[in-house]
């Protein structure tokens, strides 16, 4: 069964049990998923900071959009998982021979890849929810604004949480092309964040 089909009891206890997965990935996508659901309630509540059209409007477009991230970050709780599970498949493979050694490093390779991409998802999608945040702040009904900042720090964290992942992945990464994509695309995300609510 997916992580995101079990009970929050259950689910917690997979975090706390000895099991290298789920980990600080498969949390962080569970953090942005969180604060993009209480930014998708402020947005749908009846009442706006002005009750003007405009606001209705902003709101509805903000919402629709945090449908979609919310989606791709919940898959992302289960995507983590089994990407990093691929890892540590990788690193048990056999290496009597050379070939065995260099089919192993072939797969430990292509498996650090998708076990970075997917934190990095997380990042790309945690910024896109931040940006609307500050729609949803400055639209949405007065009285909701603690849980725009709850949202906004869980985003926040979220983020970080896919960084620290990421950078750790890149580490054993030997594809200088790739990290260095990765790294500018980390700077670049960072800076949006920065700038946002």
């Amino acid at each position: 069964m997916s992580l995101v089909d079990t009970s929050v009891r259950d689910l917690l206890a997979a975090f706390a049990s000895s099991d290298p997965t789920p980990g600080g990935g498969s949390a962080s996508a569970l953090a942005s998923s969180v604060g993009t659901s209480l930014l998708t309630m402020v947005a749908g509540l009846p009442k706006t900071r002005s009750s003007s059209d405009e606001d209705r409007v902003a709101l509805a477009a903000a919402a629709s959009s945090l449908a979609s991230i919310r989606e791709q970050l919940i898959d992302a709780i289960d995507a983590d998982a089994i990407a990093y599970d691929q890892v540590i498949g990788a690193y048990k493979r056999p290496k009597a021979s050379d070939e065995q050694k260099t089919a192993r490093t072939a797969a430990i390779q292509a498996a650090l890849q998708g076990a970075t991409d997917v934190p990095l998802r997380v990042m790309r999608l945690s910024a896109q929810a931040l940006e609307i945040a500050t729609t949803v702040a400055a639209r949405g009904h007065p009285g909701a604004s603690s849980d725009v900042g709850v949202a906004v720090a869980l985003l926040r964290a979220g983020f970080e949480g896919g960084r620290l992942n990421v950078e750790a992945n890149l580490s054993g990464i030997r594809d200088d092309v790739y990290t260095t994509a990765v790294t500018a695309e980390v700077a670049v995300l960072a800076a949006r964040v920065s700038s946002t609510v």
